[in-house]
């Protein structure tokens, strides 16, 4: 398939009902141009598997829906639910609703779990209290009143995971979720991803393991070098050999 062939199939393929819009975005670090006009849709209740290699773009494009400082927007809009989020900062785009779980976790230092947990509260969680996060993370439970930095890797994923939960979330966005992590904590994650879409969360997964997030995303959006150029189901992208020679590797 060529570049042209799969952009053109990403403009035509609909996607009624969208819940999160991203129209023509531009987005850069400095003067480094990193995402270059990548437009698509989210329904509402979606889970999507935003793919490409390395350098493609990828964490640019979560970082810029969440409102993160880096990269700067400079054209382009994002609407969730109808808001505007691309004039938000990043603490607004949090009180909206959205949620990110960065690639390096950021896990803050000096204080226990529970801590970490309680600062993510922008204001107490309908859904996802500190108690019913400890159900479904028993380790952090265990953890609770350790300090955070201390944890072992995938233990501190967990806690990336379950502070980005800790308030009422729209929109759960996953960047490379399974990076580095034992297969059991990987199990572990995977399960509350499953709990997260199955209580109809909208979420966009960025995950190198392209076939582990493809077992769980309703679509597939496929990034090159910072555009869109391919966007469908999950099983046209599996069924599709030249596609994922050319952009995923697998």
């Amino acid at each position: 398939m060529s570049r042209s062939e799969a952009t053109a199939d990403a403009a035509t393929v609909p996607s009624p009902d969208a819940f999160l819009s991203c129209r023509d975005m531009h987005a850069y670090y400095g003067e480094s141009y990193i995402v270059q006009g990548a437009s698509f849709e989210v329904a509402e209740k979606e889970v999507v598997a935003l793919l490409g290699r390395n350098g493609a773009g990828k964490t640019s494009i979560l970082r810029t829906i969440a409102r993160a400082p880096q990269p700067q927007l400079r054209r382009g809009s994002i609407e969730l639910g109808g808001e505007a989020l691309h004039t938000m900062k990043d603490y607004q785009a949090a009180r909206a609703g959205v949620a990110l779980v960065p690639e390096d976790r950021r896990i803050i230092p000096g204080i226990t779990v529970e801590e970490n947990l309680v600062l993510a509260q922008i204001a107490p969680s309908v859904g996802w209290t500190t108690e019913r996060i400890y159900e479904h993370f028993p380790r952090l439970a265990e953890r609770r009143r350790q300090e955070a930095t201390t944890l072992s890797g995938g233990e501190q994923q967990m806690l990336a995971v379950a502070r980005a939960l800790a308030r009422d979330v729209r929109l759960f966005l996953l960047d490379e979720p399974y990076e580095g992590l034992a297969p059991q904590i990987v199990q572990e994650i995977e399960r509350i991803v499953e709990e997260v879409k199955r209580l109809g969360i909208t979420t966009i997964i960025v995950e190198q393991n392209a076939l582990a997030a493809l077992e769980l995303a309703d679509r597939a959006i496929i990034i090159d070098m910072g555009e869109v150029v391919f966007t469908g189901t999950a099983k046209e992208v599996l069924d599709n050999r030249e596609l994922r020679d050319q952009y995923l590797a697998i």
